[in-house]
């Protein structure tokens, strides 16, 4: 169904598996039944898939969004825009192995809610992050298309989420979620903090002064506020921050002082955004909607990014917390706001006088990689660090090959594995595989990954002496096998196919390039959920090879 014409001979080594294409196919009923009306018009999420904790700036100009990637390498992914309609992923912020140190942390530890800020004063773009195990830190370039710099660490900075505040008086601010005075007093009490930053040395100044105490209202014991972002408009302070945790009580919340380091006072409507007390039961719900950023356009519109969840029929999905787009609103009051009310997040919004490109990242999309170029698309991942001596585009062009690992894939390094997000809820995925196992020690084959202890492998290995399909279910540091397919001794390649409608998976294969088999169907998609694993990402899928096996590792 989809393997090259010619295969080149490869070399007899029974621990290496080429691939030679993979292909992600999205197929949403709701893209096929509502198609866009105008060419002015975008589908929300404007980034489906896993794409959480979204910042937004600007220079003017240029319009620059990064998202979170926890464990995943390389991280950061940055996006370019020079409308906020049309998006395309420029690199990633944090490309190096010395940037992004992840040595024994799990899936949804590593990376938390980078938020990116340009600084006019000294023409500079800032991204400053959580690495969850060792602090906060930034990084800066002059040129957001090139390279960033080494982390500069904030040892002043505690909690989690900071965030840069450049006002036009040259002063700079940071931001962040930390304990608040005299400590927690129930559980999920957290504080906005503030202190000041030296553009010139890099380094904070002065005391960390308490913004806000626990949330809008502390009578109310609010939970998790979180992700602040300070802005100027009109002469006053605005901070925003999310409450409620980011399950389905997210929402986000506004604040208003006259000076950065003065008392802020919530607006009496607030939340600005949310969807928590709407029926449960709506068609299409869109759920955990917040951490927002707001950002202005040059023709002075204010727009938002936020994250939220799409989960079918109100239970669960794989695709984690998404970026979306809406426009923002200002009361008579003068706050900010993106929806009130009952009012839901449209999936369908127009921007008027931005035309959508030909090949937006939204919609029921094809993705298709032959493996032909020497360095692997923006849209693969490996875990906790680059795994570059685990694979290789050039040993044999035009194929993947995969050294199979002493690693595997539910232990706290970094295995051979080159995965990439789930972007719809109904997919198909497939690719080609050569691999000629010798041991029942080794199997490669296509894995689905949502963290160290849910996994669904779909892998050729040896069982007593013979090649073997088989689907297994990765259950903590055991693996249990769903369904098994002897395979005969040829030295071709066999296809593999998985399919999803949402809530349940199809594994599929193919040894004669031309008809498809079942292996398994009905397989419970809930099983990779953040509702049942909880967690911070979503499921990946990709390309998986190893001579480990899973109940080795403690």
């Amino acid at each position: 169904p989809g393997a090259k014409a010619e295969m080149p001979n490869f070399v007899s080594d029974s621990l290496v598996a080429h691939f030679d294409y993979f292909t992600y196919q999205g197929d949403d009923d709701f893209y096929k039944e509502n198609p866009l009306p105008g060419d002015d018009y975008y589908y929300n999420p404007i980034l489906p898939g896993w794409y959480s904790d979204p910042s937004v700036c600007t220079n003017g100009k240029d319009y620059f969004l990064v998202t979170s990637t926890f464990s995943y390498f390389p991280g950061v992914p940055i996006f370019h825009s020079t409308d906020m309609l049309n998006w395309k992923q420029i690199g990633h912020v944090l490309d190096r192995a010395e940037q992004l140190p992840l040595d024994g942390q799990r899936t949804s530890e590593g990376i938390f809610a980078p938020a990116i800020s340009y600084n006019p004063h000294n023409e500079t773009w800032y991204m400053v992050t959580t690495n969850i195990r060792r602090g906060n830190f930034f990084v800066k370039t002059k040129d957001p298309f090139g390279s960033w710099s080494d982390p500069i660490w904030l040892p002043d900075v505690g909690g989690i989420d900071p965030s840069f505040f450049f006002d036009d008086d040259g002063k700079a601010y940071i931001v962040n979620n930390d304990v608040p005075n005299g400590g927690s007093t129930y559980d999920g009490h957290r504080a906005i903090r503030i202190i000041r930053f030296d553009v010139e040395t890099d380094k904070t100044f002065g005391p960390s002064v308490m913004l806000v105490d626990g949330g809008v209202d502390l009578t109310e014991r609010p939970i998790w506020i979180e992700g602040p972002h300070l802005y100027k408009i009109s002469g006053k302070y605005y901070l925003m921050c999310a409450e409620g945790g980011t399950s389905v009580n997210h929402r986000e919340v506004i604040f208003k002082s006259n000076s950065p380091m003065g008392k802020f006072q919530p607006w009496d409507k607030n939340p600005i955004l949310t969807q928590l007390h709407l029926d449960p039961q709506r068609q299409l719900p869109v759920t955990s909607a917040g951490h927002a950023d707001l950002i202005q356009k040059a023709n002075g519109q204010w727009w938002s990014v936020f994250l939220a969840c799409r989960p079918i029929g109100n239970k669960f999905e794989n695709l984690g917390r998404e970026t979306f787009l809406m426009p923002v609103r200002w009361s008579e009051d003068g706050f900010p706001y993106i929806t009130k009310g009952d009012e839901l997040v449209p999936g369908i919004i127009r921007m008027e006088g931005v035309k959508r490109a030909d090949n937006p990242g939204f919609g029921n999309f094809e993705q298709h990689d032959d493996f032909s170029k020497t360095k692997l698309g923006m849209a693969w991942m490996t875990l906790r660090g680059p795994a570059s001596d685990l694979y290789s585009l050039s040993e044999n062009p035009g194929f993947l090959t995969l050294k199979c690992a002493d690693v595997a894939s539910n232990e706290l390094k970094s295995p051979a594995y080159i995965g990439r997000r789930l972007q719809h809820h109904k997919f198909e995925c497939k690719t080609s595989l050569h691999f000629n196992p010798q041991s029942d020690r080794e199997m490669a084959g296509i894995l689905m990954y949502k963290d160290e202890q849910h996994q669904y492998l779909m892998t050729v290995g040896r069982e007593d002496g013979q090649k073997q399909l088989s689907l297994k279910k990765m259950k903590g540091k055991e693996l249990e096998t769903l369904a098994a397919k002897k395979l005969p001794a040829t030295k071709g390649p066999i296809e593999l196919k998985v399919t999803s409608t949402g809530t349940h998976f199809s594994f599929y294969y193919a040894i004669d390039g031309k008809t498809w088999n079942l292996l398994s169907d009905n397989i419970d998609a809930f099983y990779l959920s953040t509702a049942q694993s909880f967690g911070f990402t979503g499921t990946t899928i990709g390309l998986y090879a190893t001579s480990r096996k899973p109940l080795e590792f403690e």
